[in-house]
């Protein structure tokens, strides 16, 4: 599964700014956030569709992000852990 190339972050706009929108996170290059000096959320895309790959207990979970079911639980989650 490869990063999200400029398509697919063309394609994942409308998540890019919810996720700018939490604030605390540094967008280092598009679609890449990084709490402080961490890595905390990046994106990939697949023939099975697009994917985030969240930093959760010290290891990045994969969360599909295709509908707006996942959208939300994707934001959830990452405020979720913004708030620790």
């Amino acid at each position: 599964m490869k990063h999200a190339g400029e398509k697919a972050l063309d394609a994942l706009e409308p998540v890019l700014q919810k996720i700018r929108a939490l604030g605390a996170l540094r967008e280092r290059k598009r679609g890449a956030f990084y709490r402080g000096s961490i890595g905390f959320l990046h994106f990939h895309e697949d023939p099975a569709g697009f994917f985030a790959d969240l930093k959760k207990d010290g290891d990045f979970v994969r969360m599909p992000v295709n509908n707006s079911a996942e959208i939300q639980n994707l934001i959830r989650e990452a405020k979720c852990l913004l708030a620790d």
